[in-house]
Parts: C-alpha cells; sequence; structure tokens
C-alpha cells in the first residue's frame, strides 16, 4: 500500500503528523536521515524521537555502522501501535477488515446488512472490535450514497439512513476519529493507491447492487463538488426523456446490472464519451464482475460513434472489492497519523 504523504500540504501539519508518516514510510530511520528527507532541525527531530520513544510509538532497532564518529541510532515505527478499522455497508452484507499502520490486515470478516437493518449492528461491531484491538484509532466507512463531512446526504433505497449524521454518531460513542466517505470515491483512491497513479484523472464506474455510480479523480484529488454530489451518475439525462439510471433500465434497485443488451452499452458509450469531453481522463475503471475484455472493445467501439477514438479513455476493469477496501484503509491511515 502507497503512503500519499508527499504533498506540499504536508508542509502545513504539525511535526508530529510529518515524523510519523516519514517512520512509516521509510521503513526504519536515524535522526539524521529524518531530518534530511523533512527538512526538520535534529534538534526538532531528536525532540519528538526521544518523546515517541518514551509513549512506545516507536522502537531503536540497534545502531548503524560507524564510518569514524558516534554510531547513529536507527529507529522504526511500530506497526502495531496503531490499528485501523475499514467498513463498507453493501446491501447484502457489511464487510470489515483490521489493519495496522502499514497496511498489514490482521481481520478480516463479513457480518449481516447494516443498510437492511439499522447502525445498531454496526455499532456492535465496532464495540466488539474494539474489545478485541484496544489499539484501533481510526475508522473509515464506506456506503453507496452521497455524504457531506460525515452525513449522508442521498442514500436511495435506504431512507432510513437520509440526513444521518454517521460520523458525529459513531465519534461521539466511541471517541475515535471516523471518517465516512462514499463508496465510489473510496474505490478511485484505492486503484489509484495500488497502482502508484495518485496524480492522474480517472473515473471508476460501479452499476453495483444500488444502481450506477462513479468515483472521479482529477489530477490526483477526488472530485466530491459543492454539495457533495458529485458521481450521482444514473441522473445523467440521456436520450429524449431517460436518465442514465432508465438507460440501463435500473430504476428498481432489485437486481444487479447485466450489460448485454445494445441499448445498454449505447448509454455507457455516451456516459463514457461525455468524460471523455469534460474531463478527458486517462482511465475509466470498471468492476471486475460485470464486464470482461469483450465487453470493453463494444463499449470503446460505440463510444467511438460520439467521440475520436483517440480521446476515449483505457477502459479497464479491476478488482471492486479490494479498491474499495484499499481506498477505505488510505482514508483510516490518514486518520491515524494526523489523530492517532
Amino acid at each position: 500500500m502507497t503512503h500519499p504523504y508527499n504533498s506540499p500540504k504536508e508542509l502545513r501539519e504539525p511535526l508530529i503528523y510529518r515524523i510519523r508518516a516519514g517512520l512509516i514510510m521509510m521503513g526504519s530511520a536515524t535522526k539524521a536521515e529524518l531530518s534530511q528527507r523533512l527538512g526538520i532541525s535534529f534538534p526538532t527531530i531528536s525532540k519528538f524521537i526521544a518523546q515517541m520513544e518514551k509513549e512506545g510509538e516507536i522502537r531503536f532497532t540497534g545502531n548503524d555502522d560507524s564510518s569514524g564518529g558516534r554510531r547513529a541510532k536507527r529507529y522504526t515505527y511500530d506497526p502495531e501501535y496503531m490499528l485501523g478499522l475499514a467498513v463498507f455497508l453493501e446491501k447484502n452484507e457489511t464487510n470489515y477488515s483490521i489493519f495496522n499502520c502499514i497496511g498489514e490486515v490482521k481481520e478480516q470478516g463479513t457480518q449481516p446488512s447494516v443498510l437492511q437493518q439499522n447502525t445498531q449492528l454496526l455499532e456492535q461491531l465496532i464495540e466488539t472490535l474494539i474489545e478485541k484491538y484496544p489499539s484501533l484509532r481510526s475508522i473509515a466507512v464506506g456506503v453507496p450514497g452521497a455524504v457531506n463531512n460525515g452525513t449522508i446526504i442521498f442514500i436511495p433505497p435506504y431512507e432510513q439512513f437520509l440526513n444521518y449524521d454517521l460520523k458525529g454518531e459513531l465519534e461521539a460513542r466511541f471517541q475515535i476519529p471516523v471518517v465516512v466517505e462514499n463508496d465510489m470515491n473510496a474505490s478511485v483512491l484505492g486503484y489509484a493507491s495500488n497502482f502508484e497513479i495518485e496524480s492522474e484523472s480517472l473515473v471508476y464506474l460501479y452499476f453495483g447492487q444500488n444502481g450506477p455510480g462513479s468515483g472521479i479523480m482529477v489530477n490526483g484529488d477526488v472530485v466530491r463538488g459543492s454539495t457533495f454530489f458529485s458521481g450521482e451518475i444514473s441522473f445523467v439525462p440521456q436520450y429524449d426523456n431517460r436518465s442514465f439510471s432508465q438507460a440501463l433500465h435500473a430504476e428498481t434497485h432489485h437486481h444487479r446490472i447485466q450489460l448485454a443488451e445494445d441499448s445498454q452499452i449505447d448509454a455507457v458509450a455516451r456516459l463514457i464519451a461525455s468524460f471523455a469531453a469534460i474531463l478527458n481522463p486517462r482511465a475509466v475503471v470498471f468492476c471486475d464482475d460485470e464486464v470482461d475484455e469483450a465487453l470493453l472493445a463494444r463499449i470503446a467501439d460505440q463510444s467511438s460513434a460520439y467521440i475520436p477514438r483517440e480521446h476515449i479513455p483505457m477502459l479497464i476493469k479491476s478488482n471492486w472489492r479490494h479498491d474499495y477496501l484499499t481506498g477505505l484503509q488510505h482514508l483510516a491511515l490518514q486518520l491515524m497519523i494526523t489523530e492517532g
């Protein structure tokens, strides 16, 4: 798993966050290496290292070979010092993963669907995991809906969760920092992280259990929009009187979409052409259990009816569940480092 802590934004973050991220990313380091890598003075590094070692956050792992002077002490971050929890809520089940701060998975599992019932199931799961893993320091929750700073603002067909402040409720109960994210935003983040292309422009498409959705990344930043509604592609108007969702026959949400009819492929091709004309992304990523190579070739051919072929993005497939969990882990790791 990659750790995107190299941006100019880190220059504005408190020093402890940068030192923590630097040690995790480097694996091990001396004070001099950290000072040079992070651009922080040696005395300041030394002060923080002493405090972090005292609190058990880092470990002294030995002295480097001497080059004539005093042998430099080498430190490594204790990967078990902080653990994170990633949970994603789907129509038929709730999936979770416990992992340490270098991304190693400690436990994964599946529980009954929270969306079919209520958040008490989710709270019971989190409570059980906190009892089992006392060093859990952050939680990332993925939902199939639009999210405004932790509040779910659009989540058909689960109206019982509409305008629900899931972040606030969980933080109030467990006193652990929580991030709540749209499923496709987390997925595009996870895909970019897996392939170390965090500066690219990408679109992730999923037809899913709850109707179509997309995650959009522009120049490495996930686009959420002014009202946090970006990516709700079911509403994109197509043809004379049908939306993209209606063109796919996805109004009922009772079953997953199977792209088989020419009209469905045409609807997706028009959407690809729209993304190409507006964003010109490098790639559009599909869920690998919804498409195969032959279907992607048909979509690309049909897209070329609407936009010159040289501007059609790469159409590729990926493991959606893996990307989704990776994106949530990425978000939980950021919380861990900045609030742990």
